[in-house]
């Protein structure tokens, strides 16, 4: 059973964090986004405009056996430290991982690294956090003007001028 897991978005960041980490980590990386918008829905725009814009997410085509084996590591460690890079977009990926892994909220799992150095892993490892959930609307809130401002659905390409 591994002690601690790390996740991390890049995958080439993965193996320098452990080597720095040592053996008790595994470091496993989410190769970016795990959910985005769907394209279902009023206008294909993933966006329920008629409630309060709500977002209707799924995880992202060709990403549900990642999915799965990061919830077997899950299952497999103590403790889970989300640590996407320390961007708005970062923190929105700690956010989905946090739901379909069914992590809290409300625990200070979240450590982001500034530099991909020995100091820099460690003082993110020793300076856990929350999601910082306004990080993670500010995100949410540019991904929905996104698809609002701009975005044409396969369905409505012919429209095009």
């Amino acid at each position: 059973m591994t002690k601690h897991l790390v996740i991390v978005e890049s995958p080439s960041k993965s193996k320098t964090i452990e080597k720095y980490l040592g053996s008790d980590y595994k470091v496993v990386s989410s190769k970016g986004h795990i959910r985005d918008l769907s394209t279902k829905g009023q206008y294909g725009l993933g966006v329920d405009i008629e409630n309060g814009f709500k977002p209707d997410y799924v995880a992202v085509k060709g990403k549900s056996a990642l999915i799965k084996e990061l919830k077997k590591d899950v299952k497999d460690s103590d403790y889970v430290y989300l640590a996407t890079d320390p961007d708005r977009e970062g923190e929105a990926i700690s956010w989905h991982l946090a739901y379909l892994l069914d992590l809290p909220l409300d625990e200070k799992n979240r450590v982001t690294f500034n530099e991909i150095t020995q100091t820099g892993v460690t003082n993110g490892m020793a300076n856990p956090r929350c999601i910082d959930i306004d990080l993670v609307n500010a995100q949410q809130a540019r991904r929905i003007l996104d698809r609002l401002v701009g975005y044409k659905p396969v369905s409505y390409t012919h429209l095009r001028a």
